[in-house]
């Protein structure tokens, strides 16, 4: 029982550092009654810097279910990963050490990568232990582990055999920046400042002209036709001409196509390869010839004549200052529009045309869909923004990533008729760059080179199969069919998550999981928000605003943290208020004290008595209890905490302290 004071760096560095020695959440290695099991697919932190209050919120809010599930009596399964293969953990690498991946060979630089991740998971694993979540340290994996080298790689086999992946030359999303492609779900809408440039086109062997409004004037070199509205009876006489491209003078067919938006510019519009989604459709559609203008680093290329080598930035500045030197440049606006950005590094993306590797998504959208309606929402209204995602899907899911350190492709092509090798199962994981492929010679026409695939799986279609990982499905040649050795894991009966990552990594798992064995992965999804600072805006570095838990758990005891933690309803943001943390100190405070109270009048307790000996206050006391566990038990089961919390604290600071204590001292 306690004694002295209350010392919360003492205690809890006590408890922290005993449930860590004794292994106290660790999940059983017997065999396990299925229904007695409670698994929790707790999301592994992308290892891109330190613990931030995300962290310290997401897993408080899990641990409240693990916790109360093992009070329950259910065995409770709650692993840690880190998700370091991806993109984020290569930017960590680069700005840590102060380097460019492109100055390193691969392996080196990969190297580079595995020591700058191992530090920082580390550190991480050391503060979350501080923080007491109950989570079982024997269950820790990384993403870049031979091991879930070896699951990601099964699964790409999985869906090429299936069917659900292929490989195709088409425009990618990419972004300059990190050169690499990445997928729908990767980039973000930016309100950014820019221009409208009214422009003047020339219309081939004739003396009239028209002009077409466009942001983006360094795509000129790459324009390959000129639409027109099929109701748009002012420009409906061009249709059938050729327009010539001022400063470059290539000729283009001007066509007519129901997507050109009349309401926007002039009505007439410039298809470029490529400036949006619309110009990669209309190049599908109209079979249109391919100019590319702007290269994988946001360079503009020798299609841009005189401009080639300059940014694509400062092409645009050159171009427009040309065109008014020409007479071209009929008029230049400022306007504020909305464009689309990488959202790990904030640059605008372009669209390249590249062999990519893709899991098809559009074709059964309806399906996903009602696999989320099969799981129970916390909050309910999170399943909206499921629904919206899919709705608004327009890709497939773009799996190749142009990148130095991650899991690679099990996959070889024939130099001859790039027929595609995939693999054996027995040997994965395996590095096509450095391992031979599984046949000597082309099982298509008899050709004995073979060329490498040295492109890496997006992280999420890695981060994507966390069920599976934690499930240890794997391959059994035996039965040759794909296995779960954990099977009363799955489908999991909780994944924890943010609302900002329900399109990245909820939706990826639904369909992985759902296409490797005909499941919905979890029972049920639990969306929690995000934290702001004190004024409900978002934190963020180059605002000033971050308060960094080291420093605040410095001053407030880690129970003091958790209490914070439930101030909130699941799903809603929660803002960063040091009151909150003075409160939740406060409690813990009067915690101790009545327990010290309560040893000090129970000493010469006996340690049984009778029913009947009870007052009529201790019957009173224990009829009040029972409400109340009947209110928190509800509403821990719907992810209620906040109103659990409230509760809780109403009945020991007022009934239990105030009330009974007060006339207990009396006895």
């Amino acid at each position: 029982m306690p004694s002295g004071e209350y010392d919360p760096e003492t205690v809890e560095a006590k408890w922290q550092e005993r449930w860590v020695d004794e292994d106290l959440y660790a999940y059983p290695e017997r065999a396990v009654d299925p229904d007695t099991v409670f698994s929790i697919d707790s999301p592994p932190p992308t290892v891109s810097g330190s613990l931030h209050w995300g962290h310290v919120y997401g897993f408080t809010l899990q641990d409240f279910v693990a916790r109360f599930n093992r009070m329950r009596g259910d065995e409770v399964y709650f692993p840690f990963g880190y998700d370091d293969n991806g993109i984020a953990s290569e930017l960590l690498t680069e700005d840590e050490l102060g380097i460019k991946h492109q100055d390193y060979e691969r392996r080196e630089f990969q190297k580079l990568c595995r020591e700058v991740t191992a530090e920082y998971e580390g550190e991480f694993t050391e503060k979350m232990q501080n923080l007491g979540i109950s989570i079982d340290w024997d269950q820790t994996y990384q993403t870049i582990s031979p091991e879930v080298q070896r699951v990601s790689q099964l699964s790409f086999i999985d869906l090429y055999d299936k069917g659900r992946q292929y490989r195709q030359r088409a425009p990618a999303i990419w972004c300059p920046e990190c050169e690499t492609a990445i997928s729908q779900v990767e980039t973000e809408d930016d309100e950014q400042g820019s221009h409208f440039h009214d422009i003047e086109f020339g219309v081939a062997d004739s003396e009239e002209s028209f002009v077409i409004s466009t942001t983006r004037p360094e795509l000129l070199p790459a324009c390959v036709a000129v639409f027109v509205h099929p109701d748009d009876d002012d420009n409906a006489h061009l249709v059938g001409q050729e327009a010539e491209i001022p400063l470059f003078g290539q000729r283009v067919p001007i066509l007519e196509d129901e997507r050109v938006d009349l309401e926007t510019g002039t009505g007439l519009v410039m298809c470029c390869t490529f400036g949006d989604q619309t110009d990669i459709e209309w190049y599908q559609a109209h079979d249109l010839p391919l100019r590319v203008a702007i290269d994988e680093s946001g360079t503009m290329t020798e299609e841009a004549d005189d401009y080639a080598g300059l940014s694509a930035d400062e092409a645009r500045e050159a171009i427009v200052s040309d065109l008014d030197d020409a007479g071209a440049l009929l008029d230049k606006r400022a306007i504020t529009h909305t464009v689309n950005v990488h959202e790990r590094c904030g640059t605008s993306v372009e669209f390249l045309v590249k062999d990519q590797w893709y899991i098809k998504l559009l074709d059964k959208r309806e399906e996903y869909l009602e696999a989320g309606e099969q799981m129970d929402w916390y909050p309910e209204k999170m399943f909206t923004r499921y629904k919206n995602w899919i709705e608004g899907l327009q890709w497939d899911w773009a799996i190749s990533r142009q990148r130095s350190s991650g899991i690679p492709f099990p996959v070889w092509y024939c130099e001859d008729c790039e027929h595609v090798v995939v693999a054996d199962r027995e040997d994965l994981p395996v590095d096509p760059l450095s391992d031979d492929p599984p046949v000597e010679s082309c099982p298509e026409c008899g050709h004995d080179e073979f060329t490498a695939e040295d492109d890496v799986f997006d992280t999420w279609a890695t981060s994507s199969l966390t069920p599976l990982i934690n499930g240890g499905w794997d391959w059994n040649p035996e039965t040759e069919a794909m296995e779960l050795e954990r099977a009363e894991l799955y489908p999991f009966d909780m994944r924890p998550q943010g609302h900002d990552i329900i399109s990245f990594w909820l939706f990826h798992t639904v369909v992985k999981c759902y296409e490797h064995t005909g499941e919905v992965p979890f029972d049920s999804v639990m969306i929690n928000g995000m934290v702001l600072d004190e004024n409900r805006e978002k934190m963020s570095k180059s605002v000033g605003n971050v308060v960094s838990p080291d420093e605040v758990l410095e001053k407030f005891p880690v129970d003091a943290a958790r209490y914070w933690a439930a101030g909130s309803a699941v799903g809603d943001d929660l803002p960063y208020q040091e009151k909150g943390l003075v409160a939740g100190e406060k409690l813990m405070r009067k915690l101790w004290n009545a327990s010290k109270l309560v040893e000090s009048l129970t000493e010469d307790a006996p340690a049984e008595f009778d029913h009947d000996d009870l007052k009529a206050i201790d019957r009173w006391l224990l009829a009040s209890l029972d409400r109340e566990l009947e209110f928190v038990t509800e509403k821990l089961e719907n992810r209620e905490f906040s109103k659990a919390r409230d509760r809780l604290r109403s009945f020991f600071w007022h009934t239990f302290c105030d009330d009974y204590l007060e006339i207990a001292k009396q006895r």
